[in-house]
């Protein structure tokens, strides 16, 4: 048993997440425990001794998740996750770990994203809990990026009509209002925008105005252009 944790005795989890956890410790003996731990409820664990090290390997596209000890030989942990969010748009979450936590390194780690900060020695079971709320979040993350890059191809695949047609619908415009702006039919825009409609795959104007501003689409002139 070590200082650092507890009993490393957990149980398989059924509702632990798919994903892959990285770990970095310089620490040895917590290092091979924490890993340990995690494979023990079918987590898929890579550890590294140092930052650089993490910087080094591979990293899977899936769900994952970073354990980071704070103090380390070499690039610190802080350091660490400071690389990690200028080269990444949306970077893994991270758990923090240290055996000399303060208020002010908690609350720079959690500004900066992190999804819990352990103070060791910490319960098996804190540890589990907050990697796998970690990869829950990052799953989610993945998913709302793929949907992002879809509602995109989509969007990119109407015909410039197609587009102000639905920029008008999501500012709330009724057809007859959107013909008189675009200067052409009611029947014209209803033809069009039942097609644009079905082209994003959305039901509902809701539907269509999250996917509208999460494309960041603005609407410049009065009958005018749309661009993203």
């Amino acid at each position: 048993m070590l200082n650092t944790v507890t009993a490393w005795s957990a149980a398989p989890c059924a509702t632990t997440p798919a994903g892959v956890v990285y770990i970095v410790d310089d620490d040895d003996s917590v290092r091979s425990a924490l890993a340990s731990l995690l494979r023990s409820i079918d987590l898929d664990v890579h550890a590294f001794h140092s930052a650089e090290a993490f910087l080094a390997a591979a990293r899977s596209t899936g769900p994952s998740c970073l354990v980071l000890d704070v103090r380390l030989r070499g690039q610190s942990g802080l350091a660490l996750q400071k690389a990690l969010l200028t080269q990444q748009r949306s970077p893994m979450p991270v758990v923090f770990m240290t055996g000399y936590g303060d208020i002010a390194m908690t609350v720079e780690a959690m500004k900066a994203g992190a999804i819990d900060f352990l103070t060791k020695p910490f319960r098996d079971q804190d540890m589990i809990d907050a990697v796998v709320a970690a990869l829950q979040r990052d799953a989610q993350r993945l998913e709302a990026d793929l949907s992002l890059v879809q509602a995109r191809e989509r969007w990119d695949a109407l015909t410039p009509r197609e587009r102000e047609v639905l920029v008008h619908v999501a500012v709330g415009l009724m057809n007859k209002q959107i013909a008189a702006r675009m200067c052409i039919a009611e029947v014209t825009v209803k033809i069009h925008r039942g097609q644009a409609m079905r082209k994003m795959k959305v039901r509902s104007v809701a539907e269509l105005v999250r996917n509208i501003v999460a494309l960041g689409v603005e609407h410049s002139g009065p009958s005018g252009n749309t661009g993203v």
